[in-house]
């Protein structure tokens, strides 16, 4: 039983690497990998002015 929920572990990491990660995943990544504050606060208003063009 042990080896078919590792498999299964397995095949959902497998799964998550492999798919496209939506929009909201990706800025949060980008967000994840801020220094600092002031760097932070740069990738917020990069993302903001990102999805405010998109929506026009």
């Amino acid at each position: 039983m042990r080896s078919i929920q590792d498999l299964t572990t397995a095949l959902r990491q497998i799964f998550k690497y492999l798919s496209v990660p939506s929009d909201d995943e990706r800025a949060a990544a980008y967000l994840e990998q801020a220094g600092d504050l002031i760097d932070l606060e740069m990738r917020v208003r990069e993302i903001d002015r990102g999805r405010m063009r998109g929506a026009s």
